[in-house]
């Protein structure tokens, strides 16, 4: 039965949840973002063609990609603990969610740039922009709606880690419906908290969906 003390736990969770996949979030764009830029402009049709480093770079994304988020949580923990000093918490769930999450980051990115149309690049070119004008100037710019629904994808997908890292001691709504719906045995629990972490991901998806609405020059 609901009480008090549960309709407390459940908005501290919220709470947890909302800063984990925030934070998060704005880590691996900021991780994300230039590892995608190399992704692209590495690219066999790239501004800066290397296939040493986009194989490299390929190859590092994709590894990580491949690692199932809980084996990941857990291999990483002597790294976790180095660089928060625990593995227990919301905060210790940010470092594996950032690992987990700035690969996948860096591929939704490299599609994102691959959309932006051809015809504007080589005009950047025509008019001397330099390698790092056409990236912050052009490339950038024009993927900005695709980006923007990447970003909802994104928050999606860390939310989901999040509730997976309940498991292991993570904090949040996760930590809750471990706790409380499985372990205990308390199926309101568990059907509130995955309410509560589908109306986040709803809220956020259409919020994204018309912020690109907005800023989007192609849809008018």
């Amino acid at each position: 039965m609901m009480n008090s003390q549960i309709t407390e736990l459940l908005l501290t969770g919220i709470g947890e949840t909302f800063y984990m996949v925030v934070v998060s979030t704005v880590i691996a764009y900021l991780l994300g973002i230039p590892l995608g830029v190399v992704l692209y402009i590495t690219d066999t049709n790239g501004i800066c063609r290397n296939r040493i480093v986009n194989l490299i770079t390929g190859f590092i994304i994709n590894v990580v990609r491949s690692i199932p988020f809980l084996i990941l949580l857990v291999a990483i923990l002597p790294f976790t603990r180095a660089i928060v000093g625990t593995t227990i918490g919301s905060t210790a769930t940010i470092v594996p969610l950032v690992v987990a999450a700035a690969p996948f980051v860096a591929r939704m990115v490299e599609s994102s740039l691959k959309e932006v149309d051809l015809g504007v690049i080589e005009a950047a070119k025509v008019f001397g922009s330099s390698t790092w004008q056409i990236i912050t100037k052009v490339l950038l710019p024009e993927a900005k709606p695709s980006l923007l629904v990447g970003g909802t994808i994104a928050f999606a997908t860390i939310l989901g880690y999040s509730a997976m890292a309940g498991f292991v001691g993570g904090g949040g709504l996760g930590a809750i419906a471990v706790n409380y719906g499985y372990y205990r045995y308390q199926s309101d629990v568990m059907l509130i908290t995955v309410a509560l972490l589908i109306i986040i991901v709803q809220v956020f998806q259409e919020a994204g969906i018309r912020l690109v609405n907005k800023i989007d020059k192609r849809i008018r």
